[in-house]
């Protein structure tokens, strides 16, 4: 059983690390999606998780399952397709800043029938993105398996990672970003995606907007600056550490699945009795664990284990 699953794309980053001789860009073929580092980041961190979404009929597609594999996630109910497997190619530049193109292929089929709604019945936290809302029958896939888990009582997470690449225009982003909102219980995003959601740049008026919603716990991204929360009408920031950076790719999705993981840790009502001060240490370890990413190159490979957090590694 899951204490955390994890739906949407799993997909291969084509991620910069260098220059050969000649100049021309060097790329290594990374694990990655939003969702499936979400899962990966939480199980190394002591919590069971499952991943529901859809790879190829190719080398890529099984060695993403066996990445998912071999960092503790359950992967029986990801399916395959005749579509190649999806690829991102992630470009760094001299700051560890990314840009992304996107070469969309599998992850977009999912569809409804193949969601899995008892394994997010017996789920704590179900936890979806934006990307698979873009296109394709995915979208119905991600929409069905959040309106399960809030209608059995499972706490719903969203990520509405905004790619401008996936989309045709910003209004369409919008449109749809916000579409799941009523069923979120957790979200988490960035300074910059706040205002798409809320139109506002406040931190503490744009996560009021989200609250009045029914979203129970907001949390914001502030780069090196830490975190930004506000829960039970509180709102509080949890500074970040200072770290020589690598590579940001999977610093959020580390974060996300770092808070996840701790709240899995409370019991089947995660958020059940939750105090600031509790919420402000897993913050504080969430911000750890986003920093030692960033320290290494790659998304799934830099993630920390739980000793290393334990142990005092940043």
């Amino acid at each position: 059983m899951a204490d955390i699953t994890a739906i949407g794309e799993v997909l291969i980053d084509l991620t910069q690390f260098g220059v050969n001789e000649a100049q021309v860009p060097l790329f290594a073929a990374n694990p990655g999606g939003a969702p499936a580092n979400v899962a990966v980041a939480a199980s190394r961190l002591g919590v069971p998780t499952a991943f529901i979404g859809k790879v190829g009929e190719d080398s890529f597609g099984a060695y993403l399952r066996q990445v998912l594999t071999d960092n503790g996630v359950d992967v029986s109910r990801m399916c395959t397709s005749s579509n190649p497997t999806t690829m991102a190619i992630v470009a760094v530049d001299s700051a560890g800043e990314r840009s992304f193109q996107f070469v969309r292929g599998a992850d977009c089929a999912l569809m409804p029938e193949e969601v899995d709604e008892t394994l997010i019945e017996d789920s704590k936290i179900l936890h979806f993105g934006s990307v698979s809302l873009t296109r394709g029958i995915a979208r119905s896939a991600t929409i069905h398996a959040a309106r399960a888990a809030h209608k059995n009582g499972v706490l719903v997470s969203y990520d509405p990672n905004y790619r401008p690449a996936l989309w045709n225009t910003e209004r369409d982003a919008v449109e749809w970003m916000i579409l799941p909102l009523p069923v979120v219980d957790i979200i988490k995003l960035s300074e910059e995606e706040l205002p798409l959601l809320t139109g506002c740049t406040d931190l503490e008026e744009g996560s009021r907007k989200l609250t009045e919603l029914g979203i129970s716990l907001v949390l914001v991204t502030l780069g090196g600056a830490g975190s930004f929360c506000r829960w039970r009408d509180e709102c509080f920031t949890v500074p970040g550490v200072p770290v020589k950076v690598a590579d940001t790719n999977g610093a959020g999705d580390t974060f996300f699945g770092a808070v996840l993981s701790r709240l899995c840790r409370r019991g089947r009502k995660p958020l059940e009795g939750l105090e600031r001060s509790e919420l402000e240490e897993i913050l504080h370890y969430a911000n750890r664990a986003a920093a030692l990413t960033c320290s290494r190159s790659g998304a799934i490979p830099a993630m920390p284990t739980a000793a290393e957090l334990e142990g005092g590694v940043m």
